[in-house]
């Protein structure tokens, strides 16, 4: 169901959030009202994505990209797609599609792999393995949250807190990617409520712009944190913050433009 792509969504844009006390039940409508001081307060998976909940199953296979490049040389370009590839495990994942997890599966560990994360990362690979041989997707779906906690918990112990960023960010922008466009194609007012984040973006945009000044001056981070401020116009949705059909469509294209930069292999180190 949708409101696990939204788990995966808000758990990947909390990643460098400080931990607090439980949120009171919010509705999507009022995300823009989550921002406190240093932090920002995001709604459990079910409230926020409760308005995509609907009858039928999604077309999950029709969210799938095609596979991206594994050998990138830039860190910060591989922090950002690795977040983008836990996003599409999780899609694997509700697509019940047990190739397609261990596909995922195996590039998410290359990638963390050429961040240098620890050896407990890249034990988890055979348990996915097995999970998805066995359609265990309750066990595959903690699996994915374990290796996605090892490796920001990885890279915190290696002084890598501008990469945990990144990683969450580049996870929130294939989310919102793949949500946008659900939303699009059977667009309905409830359910595109739930794109309406302007206080997550400017949170987000804050955290950007509190990494290392040399980190920030590389040009794909200096491109994705321009755009940002364009996807946080976007976000914002007047009239009640119900967006229209043509303002999702907009919005999806926005961040498709952004993804596409991300995972476009370059020679930049």
């Amino acid at each position: 169901m949708f409101h696990r792509v939204g788990f995966a969504l808000a758990l990947l844009a909390t990643a460098a959030v400080s931990q607090g006390a439980e949120p009171a039940p919010l509705p999507p409508e009022h995300l823009a009202n989550a921002v406190q001081t240093d932090s920002i307060t995001i709604p459990t998976p079910g409230e926020l994505f409760a308005a995509l909940s609907k009858p039928g199953k999604p077309n999950w296979t029709g969210q799938y990209r095609a596979p991206i490049p594994t050998t990138y040389r830039n860190r910060a370009q591989i922090a950002l797609n690795l977040g983008g590839l836990i996003a599409d495990g999780f899609i694997a994942i509700e697509a019940q599609d047990s190739q397609q997890v261990k596909n995922i599966g195996t590039d998410i560990l290359k990638l963390a792999k050429a961040l240098g994360v620890s050896e407990n990362v890249l034990g988890r690979g055979k348990s996915i393995n097995e999970f998805a041989e066995n359609n265990e997707w309750d066990a595959l779906q903690e699996e994915l949250e374990a290796t996605q906690n090892e490796v920001k918990a990885s890279m915190q112990s290696n002084r890598d807190q501008d990469f945990i960023i990144l990683v969450s960010l580049g996870g929130w922008i294939r989310g919102t990617q793949v949500v946008s466009g659900a939303v699009t194609k059977d667009y309905n007012q409830e359910t595109a409520k739930v794109l309406r984040q302007p206080a997550l973006v400017t949170f987000m945009q804050k955290k950007v712009n509190d990494i290392s000044p040399e980190l920030r001056d590389e040009a794909l981070v200096r491109s994705v944190s321009e755009q940002l401020a364009e996807i946080q116009k976007l976000v914002t949705f007047p009239n009640g913050g119900i967006p229209t059909a043509e303002e999702v469509k907009a919005l999806h294209g926005a961040v498709s433009k952004l993804m596409g930069e991300i995972q476009t292999k370059t020679d930049a180190k």
